[in-house]
């Protein structure tokens, strides 16, 4: 397994989980960039977040970045983009990207380590506010995601937004038999992800979408909405999905921070 330095919070478990999302970094990277169906995600994504963040640009944080691919699909539509995220190797592959992307003359994000959960403790997040915080497919695998959402809200402005794009992955709870494409080898989601992992994680086993409609109004967002991304699924039948996955509806979650308050 390739090693990270440690957490910047969280203790054991995330530095587990920063791990093993190093081990997947290169493959995970491959996949959301080359192949059939890439070009047609790149439109659709850009569609999605267009329509979730709207015209005017806009100063954005987007937590749990990965690999860079929402950031930079921001920052190509005209936003002031800064990426966070744990895994060092997720964090290569931003960056790697972002320089090339800059050697073009390309829109690109700027990306830094820190913790999805307490971003406000990183330096160079503090400069605050933002108009909206960002996130694809992190809820399910956040810890304490009530007070993450908070930690996010604090750093926005009144009336800002915060959009996020999950699924119900394990409704049933985590599959460990999933083989993935990374260099910790093929069992290194089902060894992560264990029972232990599950029990900390409590949307990593939600139900339904309400679960993260709940979540934003317990961290006190307003105006929370859903929107199901039934184009994702018709990606998916046509494509296939990433070895071990399987396809489940995904919803974009927007909620917005009160202009006072309570």
């Amino acid at each position: 397994m390739n090693q990270t330095t440690t957490a910047p919070h969280g203790g054991a478990l995330q530095q587990r989980l920063d791990d093993y999302w190093t081990s997947r970094a290169a493959a995970y990277h491959r996949r959301q960039v080359e192949g059939d169906r890439a070009a047609l995600d790149r439109e659709l994504w850009t569609r999605v977040w267009r329509g979730a963040l709207g015209p005017r640009p806009l100063r954005v944080l987007d937590v749990g970045t990965g690999s860079g691919y929402v950031a930079h699909v921001l920052a190509e539509l005209g936003h002031d983009v800064l990426g966070l995220d744990s895994a060092d190797g997720m964090l290569a592959e931003a960056r790697r990207d972002a320089e090339g992307r800059r050697r073009e003359g390309r829109p690109a994000a700027r990306f830094v380590r820190g913790d999805a959960v307490r971003p406000g403790d990183t330096d160079e997040v503090r400069d605050a506010p933002y108009d909206a915080v960002t996130s694809r497919y992190l809820l399910w695998t956040l810890r304490e995601p009530v007070d993450a959402l908070r930690a996010w809200s604090a750093l926005v402005r009144p009336g800002g937004t915060i959009a996020c794009v999950d699924a119900n992955w394990y409704p049933g709870g985590i599959d460990r038999g999933v083989a993935v494409e990374s260099a910790a080898g093929p069992d290194a989601f089902g060894r992560t992800y264990d029972l232990g992992a599950e029990a900390a994680l409590p949307l990593a086993t939600a139900a339904d979408v309400d679960a993260f409609v709940a979540t934003f109004e317990a961290a006190g967002l307003v105006d929370v909405r859903t929107e199901r991304l039934d184009e994702v699924a018709e990606l998916d039948r046509r494509f296939g999905v990433s070895p071990g996955h399987e396809s489940r509806p995904q919803h974009l979650v927007t909620g917005r921070v009160p202009l006072t308050l309570a």
